[in-house]
């Protein structure tokens, strides 16, 4: 007689997974920004982050982030509304209000309503303009989220760019972002020059949180053709500080001491879908349409679209065997190492 084995389903863990098990478990205890705060409401707004399929939704003042899921038939709630006393799943009418609580079940108004009725909610917090969430953390725990310079320094201008949708893995998106060998082929119609390719020696040095690097090279930033901006022989610092897994942070020095901080949080919706989130401070050009900066970095951002969604492996090879390197791969080096040391697959998300 055959004997079959039938897989036990953990309501933990999402459906369909696209990482490997002991590589999502790791993942899931780190915070990942899962949407703009400026797009949530009362109303339900669905996403995903690791394969987990969220509702993110507010009561009052009450930020909720739970799997997007009816504990009575599976149904979507990020498919139903909120009628202002939680929101209705569009199936049987359950509602959802505080905490994801349960609060009516139309077939049985008088029952009480169990606790299995209650949705699995996740920590959340905003921060930068953003919505934070950690499919694992403990919810009473002080959020562990990198850090954004400038953020609430009254001299410099917050902004925070609309979200990008990338076909790849996210440790390729945030690798591509630290990569400096890059500029002058990929970003020539942005801030890239043709005519300038080497790449200066630079170092990196480990952190409690991941890594920084320090690059000083004639590149500029401004946009190609802007002859009046920058000057002569000015040495451009460019700044980098890695949180582990998928967040880099980017402050540029320009001229006249002004500065401007990129952050980009590579948010890993599946192994092969990010959704990149990209606050900026500034504290220049305060004055300016918001819209240019943020269509000069989604500019930026296409250019790099063209590349990681060809990579080939789509994965991030950990083990450095199986890619060459040359000495201006030192931050992206560092980078497999160090999630290597986190014991994170050597094949990661293949």
């Amino acid at each position: 007689m055959n004997s079959t084995t039938i897989p036990v389903f953990n309501p933990d863990l999402p459906i369909h997974m696209t990482f490997e098990e002991h590589d999502w478990h790791l993942l899931a205890q780190y915070w990942y920004p899962v949407a703009l705060a400026r797009d949530i409401s009362e109303q339900p707004l669905g996403t995903r982050l690791l394969d987990m399929p969220l509702v993110i939704y507010k009561m009052q003042d009450e930020l909720i982030v739970a799997k997007d899921a009816c504990p009575h038939r599976g149904v979507p709630l990020s498919l139903g509304k909120n009628d202002g006393q939680g929101v209705v799943c569009p199936y049987h009418g359950l509602r959802f209000g505080t905490q994801g609580k349960c609060n009516r079940i139309p077939a049985h108004p008088q029952h009480k309503i169990s606790d299995r009725f209650h949705l699995r909610t996740y920590a959340a917090v905003e921060r930068y303009g953003l919505i934070w969430c950690s499919l694992t953390a403990d919810k009473d725990a002080e959020p562990n989220i990198p850090v954004m310079p400038y953020w609430n320094d009254a001299d410099y201008q917050q902004l925070v760019c609309p979200q990008v949708d990338i076909k790849c893995f996210a440790g390729r998106q945030l690798e591509g972002f630290i990569d400096v060998a890059h500029f002058a082929w990929v970003h020539p119609d942005t801030f890239g020059d043709p005519n300038d390719v080497e790449v200066p020696n630079y170092t990196t040095t480990e952190t409690k949180y991941g890594f920084s690097a320090d690059y000083i090279s004639s590149v500029g930033r401004y946009p190609i053709g802007l002859d009046q901006c920058g000057q002569e022989d000015f040495k451009w610092l460019r700044h980098f500080e890695i949180s582990l897994p998928f967040t880099a942070t980017l402050t540029i020095h320009f001229p006249n001491d002004a500065k401007q901080v990129i952050m980009n949080a590579a948010s890993p919706m599946t192994a092969r879908q990010t959704r990149l989130f990209a606050p900026i401070c500034r504290n220049y050009d305060k004055d300016l349409p918001v819209e240019e900066a943020y269509d000069f970095n989604l500019k930026i951002f296409e250019e790099d679209r063209l590349i990681v969604e060809n990579q080939k492996p789509e994965f991030l090879p950990l083990d450095l065997s199986l890619e060459a390197h040359f000495p201006a791969d030192r931050s992206s080096s560092m980078y497999r190492k160090l999630l290597r040391k986190k014991s994170f697959s050597p094949l990661f998300a293949a």
